[in-house]
């Protein structure tokens, strides 16, 4: 195992108990200033232990754009990232503003994707649960901390 593996592993396992979640959550508007002054090139946990883009939706009411960093799996072309807000009550504001406008950006890096978004699918959602535990485990904890909550999935497409 390397070095890498091994810091990796650890950090995952970490990320099951809620004082890191919290402490995640607070650190979400540094690492939101980090990449933007970055022009996404740092985020404030490397590539290495979790792979991150940066989400930019259009405000449903403001009509602003906001940008929020966000893990990721890959479905083919597809990015899937996971409305969990830290297994909170209430969805992301992020998901609501999808929903009224399916059309944001993506940043990968320094690389910039025009998406369309939409739900996953129940059964494209138990087909790609193991494969978002397996990037970030905390994901099961969630999904018992958001109560009566559904954690909401999107594909994001490139167009």
């Amino acid at each position: 195992m390397t070095v890498v593996d091994h810091v990796r592993s650890r950090f995952l396992q970490l990320g099951r108990h809620r004082a890191v979640s919290r402490v995640v959550r607070a650190a979400v508007p540094l690492d939101k200033a980090v990449t933007r002054i970055s022009r996404g090139s740092v985020h404030l946990i490397p590539e290495a232990l979790l792979p991150q883009l940066t989400l930019t939706t259009v405000g449903r009411r403001s009509g602003v754009a906001r940008a929020v960093p966000l893990l990721y799996v890959r479905d083919g072309e597809d990015f899937v990232v996971i409305a969990s807000n830290f297994g909170q009550k209430h969805h992301p504001a992020w998901s609501y503003n999808l929903e009224a406008t399916p059309d944001a950006e993506v940043l990968l890096g320094t690389r910039r994707i025009p998406v369309r978004a939409r739900r996953v699918s129940e059964s494209d959602r138990k087909r790609l649960w193991p494969s978002i535990v397996a990037v970030w485990p905390a994901y099961d904890d969630y999904v018992d901390w958001a109560g009566e909550r559904t954690i909401k999935l999107y594909r994001l497409t490139p167009r």
